[in-house]
């Protein structure tokens, strides 16, 4: 991983630091064993009533199926996205569903949900030596048609993963590590005030 300048104002887990979306792969290989850890820590996240709404389609680097996910891809994510080594997409069934797969009526949750998911998904990515980049630039209806998915079922995110190749290679904004807003900006105690 490259040098982070990124600084806590308190003291967290080194671990949610080290976590950024780069666009700089190195374009090599995993195979679907490097793979299964990220999916397992997504299967712990919360979800509500624990109907663990979210589902992963992925495809591999140099497989039959990269190219169909990959061409789903904005312009723009296709263009550092191809040196990723996996694509995969987060979708959430937008239905609590009982034993038996039958509907109870739509979640509000399922997308919070899925997001959960993709967070523990990007952490694990990070404790074994691979980063995520969550993206929302994709052709949905385009991705829809690749994925096969019925609309019970809600695109989140398209997510590259691999390892980082040194961000000095890439130009501009495909090199910049993102910082953050102060937490004085994000946490209000009370009312957002907004009205």
């Amino acid at each position: 991983m490259p040098d982070n300048p990124r600084m806590p104002a308190y003291g967290i887990d080194p671990l949610f630091a080290a976590r950024w979306s780069p666009r700089a792969f190195d374009g090599s290989s995993i195979d679907l064993e490097a793979l299964l850890p990220l999916f397992e820590a997504a299967r712990w996240a919360p979800s509500a009533y624990n109907v663990q709404p979210w589902r992963f389609v992925y495809a591999l680097r140099d497989t039959d199926q990269w190219a169909s996910l990959l061409d789903t891809l904005v312009p723009f994510n296709r263009s550092w996205a191809a040196s990723a080594s996996a694509l995969v997409y987060i979708v959430s069934d937008r239905f609590s569903r009982d034993s038996e797969g039958r509907s109870k009526g739509e979640s509000y949750s399922h997308s919070f949900d899925a997001g959960a998911a993709w967070a523990q998904l990007a952490l694990q990515a990070v404790r074994n030596g691979l980063l995520a980049h969550a993206m929302t630039g994709f052709d949905h209806d385009a991705a829809r048609a690749a994925l096969r998915l019925s609309q019970d079922y809600r695109i989140e995110t398209a997510v590259a993963i691999g390892r980082v190749a040194d961000p000095r290679t890439q130009e501009g904004s495909l090199r910049a590590l993102s910082g953050r807003r102060p937490l004085e900006e994000l946490v209000y105690e009370g009312n957002l005030g907004t009205d």
